[in-house]
């Protein structure tokens, strides 16, 4: 099928691989404001949209290996700062379980029906991070992007590298590399344990 700026939806209708490929297209052209008969040829950058209280994230894709659902059994490690959650064995291996937003100084995460774990994906280790609702992937051009860290109500600031606008909606971009390397986070156990 050929995909030119005039191609009609309807007459697509028999065909809904090209349909796809013609609505990616018009989307691209809107994202970038380029000319409608022009061949459209964006880099994107992905993540993953979550929520921690009332804050939105973007956490990049590739600092993601899974999204679990909250393990039913996560086993509290004696000695362990109230941040960090315990051990959960998921598919025989165990996972230290995190409550990012108590880390983060905002409150415990009440577990609900949208609470998940993000499993990272950075160096040799694994760490499950809950957060109170994940929205999916991101997806966003370059032009949208701004080193400039944005205001937020948790202090998180040391641990987000930009981010992203699209129109009035704001994602700023927490970095799991920056969270995993930092020595608060790396502490997990209380300095002195009472016996």
């Amino acid at each position: 099928m050929n995909n030119t700026a005039g191609t009609e939806l309807r007459s697509l209708r028999e065909h809904p691989f090209d349909l796809l490929r013609e609505l990616e297209r018009r989307s691209k052209v809107a994202l970038t404001g380029a000319d409608a008969d022009e061949d459209i040829n964006v880099d994107e950058w992905v993540g993953i949209g979550i929520r921690l209280g009332e804050e939105r994230f973007v956490i990049a894709r590739d600092e993601i290996a899974e999204v679990l659902m909250v393990p039913s059994t996560i086993t509290r490690v004696p000695g362990g700062k109230a941040w960090m959650n315990g051990l959960a064995n998921i598919r025989g291996r165990l996972l230290p379980v995190v409550d990012l937003k108590a880390f983060l100084g905002s409150g415990v995460t009440t577990t609900g029906r949208a609470t998940r774990v993000l499993v990272t994906n950075i160096d040799e280790y694994s760490v499950g991070i809950l957060v109170d609702e994940v929205f999916g992937f991101r997806r966003f051009v370059e032009r949208e992007y701004s080193s400039k860290i944005p205001g937020m109500a948790m202090r998180g600031e040391a641990y987000l590298t930009g981010s992203y606008r699209r129109g009035i909606e704001s994602w700023p971009v927490l970095s799991m590399t920056c969270l995993q390397e930092s020595p608060e986070f790396r502490q997990a156990a209380e300095s002195q344990v009472s016996i």
